[in-house]
């Protein structure tokens, strides 16, 4: 097809650019770095992590200054994103796409920020987006692209549009049918095309993960990476884990239409912790750690042998994610919320595991719960629950989560006290219609952890606004008057 055949010189762009981008090898392990978070890090604390776990490239889902700044001289190569919020108003405005090169890429460059790529949208073909962005999003690619050239900056900075492997398929499972989903398939041609002209990264988000949780008969052992019952032979080619199949069914895809040289970055790719059967810690480690294994041998895959340039998902947990995809959403980080390591991970640094964080400061070693006294039986104890989970965060409770085993009793103080730390201690935040009571004994299990939240430069202000009106009354008490 016309649409993908590439020139000679737009193959020898692509092969010059992807040695440029694998110099280095697996040494250029990168982290997906989010902040949909009550109580954040400091972003200088955040860095200082990236640099103890010898992570060297980091990828933002927006250009926050805080982050930003924090990311001046440190090395660290960045990958900053545009969401998808803001893909009409660039799709529509060239000069927008300057005015935000201007502010979120030239600026910082300048500062002394890394940035090698920007990543136009986030997964902005899901089938969940019900096709929101099918039209804004190569025009706003294009625009970003164009402001890049206009800045002076095209040659050291790539777009990038960071896409879920649902964008392409294969009907029998076999890598070698792979090919571009069919209703988004001359707009895959398209933007990969683009990309191709302008010596930009094909970046795709693989979760082996998801598929397991999406279908309760996908063999678990496939989505690892040592060895499996359920292989899948294509052709002279045996795949024994998912992440090498999904890859290649890429590959094969862009094989198909003259892209075969065309580099690739893994923009995601990780394991919950939490909030499933299947989110532990085990699992998670296994799988990471597995990950780690199997491209430090810079083998590749059986299509696309060498490096591969890969962002683990995701750095830190956060508690304001989205949970409509699973409760899992919130607890896809390496480290908890407030950089404690959840498992040993050797990323390939000298310092052969994860580093927690330096410094951090707790508020005070006390907690809300359920009081002794009260009676399950009190009508007032199911909204209350509801109440305080739908402000707060309860993915840790349910089927063999990691405070599943729970009773009834801890149950409730779990909710009241995720509810009390996120809106700072503030005494007003444990009341629940005279459920709850404050307590110096931490009420935290072998596998259950009861938080203890962490000091955040702003974060009293805007949490404690959450529970008080503009006339004092708590909002616990305000939402009991009519449940």
């Amino acid at each position: 097809m016309t649409c993908g055949a590439m020139g000679s010189f737009y193959v020898m762009k692509a092969l010059v650019f992807y040695c440029l981008l694998m110099v280095g090898g697996v040494s250029g392990i990168g982290a997906n770095w989010g902040t949909q978070t009550s109580h954040p890090l400091p972003p200088n604390t955040v860095v200082q992590m990236l640099k103890d776990d010898g992570v060297t490239q980091v990828k933002l889902f927006d250009a926050e200054e805080g982050t930003m700044d924090a990311l001046k001289n440190s090395g660290i190569e960045v990958m900053v994103g545009i969401p998808n919020d803001m893909l009409a108003m660039l799709a529509t405005s060239p000069k927008a796409a300057e005015q935000w090169v201007s502010e979120n890429a030239s600026s910082y460059v300048n500062d002394g920020v890394n940035i090698r790529y920007v990543a136009v949208g986030n997964e902005p073909f899901l089938k969940t987006f019900n096709g929101s962005f099918l039209y804004t999003t190569l025009p706003a690619l294009q625009n970003i692209q164009g402001a890049l050239a206009n800045a002076g900056l095209s040659s050291r900075v790539k777009v990038t549009v960071p896409l879920n492997a649902d964008v392409y398929q294969s009907a029998s499972d076999r890598p070698s049918d792979g090919d571009f989903r069919s209703d988004i398939h001359d707009l895959m041609l398209n933007i990969t095309q683009f990309l191709s002209d302008n010596g930009a990264p094909f970046t795709v988000n693989i979760y082996p993960f998801i598929s397991l949780y999406d279908n309760p008969n996908f063999p678990v052992d496939y989505a690892f990476f040592d060895g499996t019952s359920s292989p899948v032979v294509d052709g002279s080619t045996t795949y024994t884990n998912m992440f090498d199949a999904n890859f290649d069914t890429l590959i094969w895809t862009l094989k198909k239409y003259g892209f075969g040289s065309l580099p690739v970055i893994v923009g995601e790719i990780g394991w919950p912790t939490d909030g499933d059967m299947n989110a532990n810690l085990q699992f998670a480690q296994k799988f990471n750690q597995g990950f780690m294994n199997h491209i430090s041998t810079g083998q590749g895959t059986p299509m696309r042998p060498g490096p591969i340039n890969a962002y683990l998902f995701s750095l830190i947990d956060e508690d304001e994610k989205s949970i409509q995809p699973g409760n899992f959403e919130r607890h896809w980080g390496l480290y908890t919320f407030d950089g404690l390591p959840k498992y040993q991970l050797n990323l390939g640094s000298t310092n052969g595991g994860l580093v927690r964080a330096k410094n951090v400061r707790y508020l005070d070693k006390k907690w809300c719960v359920f009081k002794p006294s009260a009676s399950l039986d009190d009508a007032n104890v199911a909204p209350s629950v509801s109440y305080a989970c739908a402000n707060a965060d309860c993915t840790s409770l349910g089927y063999k989560t990691s405070c599943g085993n729970l009773e009834a009793r801890g149950n409730i103080s779990y909710a009241f006290n995720s509810y009390y730390q996120i809106n700072d201690q503030d005494d007003v935040a444990c009341g629940f219609n005279n459920l709850a009571t404050i307590t110096n004994v931490d009420p935290s299990t072998s596998t259950c952890r009861f938080e203890i939240m962490i000091e955040t430069d702003s974060g009293f202000s805007w949490r404690s606004s959450l529970v008080r009106d503009k006339g004092g009354e708590s909002a616990t008490a305000k939402a009991s008057s009519f449940l």
